[in-house]
């Protein structure tokens, strides 16, 4: 009896031990199953809403993707997403193979980059932004950009993806400093690049956010800004490429620029073969200034000079007195020839993709208008780009 009650105990003990695992089997499992349904649910609530697509200023229109595709734009595969030109995560390697860039950074248009060295619109830290984008001889890039150039899908966009996806253009942008000249167009600019600066208007009820159309309204007073602009980088020991933000850039324009050039720019038109020849018509949308004492003194003799011809933009002042002011200070001037900065102000040479650098929305009205014309141009640098397989 005692062994039959002991082999019994036994036994229920096994049950009993059984039922346990098999309760806590059964609560683990339950326990798992509750926990997955949660983080699922905070995945969905995290998830941001998507902006509405607007195609008020949008890069590229609906009915022209398929134009695009035609040319070999190989950033046109889907359907337009809230940022026309932003490449689904995936498919970062397949365009860096397609283009042969060899980056696959992520498009910072939906999210901030990391490392964000934005100045605040309360602090002017612009030797500090032009610390950090400086190269090693201490040549900065800068863009100056408003609302109406920066909203998103417009011209900043375009201009950003060229430097992406451009014959070693991609790591120029650790040296590229956006100015933006208002509020929204410097909130925008911190959410797609790394440094930005806001150049406040000084106390004035300037509004200089839209369009700003040649000759109108506060233009003049933006040019001017701006050649105060770039004459403060030169008093800071900086050099410079100044690019207008409605120029694409297909390869490094400093390539293009002599050693010995102490301020060379594009023009309208070029004509023969002399790049110091300064009988041409001076465009200020591409500006290469060496930092040096002359140089300075140059630019602030060019800002008196405006100062002596109200009315005038900074351009026709530069061809007015460029031949004084070089010989003046002993600075070498040149233009760049139109085959590697190109723009629509010189169509006669066509658009020959083995040299151009960059090629600008010049001569032509209307930021729409602008954006069309630029993004078809570079549709077909892409298409020349993958025929002739160029690569960094």
């Amino acid at each position: 009896m005692d062994a039959l009650a002991l082999q019994l105990g036994a036994e229920a003990s096994r049950r009993t031990g059984r039922m346990a695992a098999l309760g806590c089997s059964r609560r683990d499992l339950l326990g798992f199953f509750l926990g997955a349904a949660a983080t699922a649910a905070c995945v969905v609530l995290l998830q941001p809403a998507a902006p509405p697509c607007s195609y008020g200023y949008g890069l590229v229109a609906p009915e022209d993707y398929q134009e695009l595709e035609a040319l070999g734009n190989a950033t046109a595969h889907a359907a337009p997403s809230p940022c026309s030109l932003v490449t689904p995560a995936g498919q970062h390697q397949e365009l860096a193979t397609t283009l042969g860039n060899g980056t696959t950074r992520p498009e910072p248009c939906t999210t901030k980059p990391s490392g964000m060295a934005a100045a605040s619109p309360d602090d002017d830290n612009l030797p500090e932004l032009l610390r950090m984008a400086a190269m090693d001889d201490k040549t900065v890039i800068l863009t100056l950009t408003n609302e109406a150039f920066s909203a998103p899908g417009s011209l900043l966009d375009l201009f950003l993806h060229s430097f992406r996806v451009g014959v070693r253009t991609a790591p120029l942008l650790r040296h590229l400093v956006i100015v933006a000249v208002d509020a929204k167009a410097y909130k925008r600019c911190r959410h797609v690049h790394r440094l930005c600066y806001h150049l406040r208007a000084n106390g004035t009820a300037a509004d200089y956010s839209g369009e700003l159309p040649f000759m109108k309204g506060n233009y003049l007073a933006m040019m001017w800004r701006r050649n105060r602009l770039q004459a403060r980088v030169l008093a800071l020991g900086y050099s410079f490429v100044f690019t207008d933000v409605d120029i694409v850039w297909l390869r490094n324009p400093l390539l293009r620029v002599p050693v010995g050039a102490d301020l060379a720019m594009s023009c309208d038109k070029f004509y023969g073969d002399n790049p110091y020849d300064l009988d041409k018509k001076a465009n200020g949308g591409l500006v290469y200034a060496r930092a040096s004492a002359r140089t300075a003194a140059f630019y602030e003799a060019w800002y008196e000079a405006g100062r002596a011809r109200p009315g005038k933009n900074e351009q026709d002042v530069f061809d007015e007195v460029k031949r004084e002011l070089a010989a003046r200070h002993g600075v070498a001037a040149q233009f760049v020839d139109t085959a590697y900065l190109g723009g629509f102000c010189d169509r006669r040479k066509g658009r020959d993709f083995n040299k151009l650098c960059t090629y600008h929305g010049n001569c032509l009205v209307g930021m729409e208008t602008k954006l069309r014309k630029l993004t078809r141009v570079f549709a077909e640098w892409n298409k020349f780009r993958n025929k002739a397989k160029l690569t960094d």
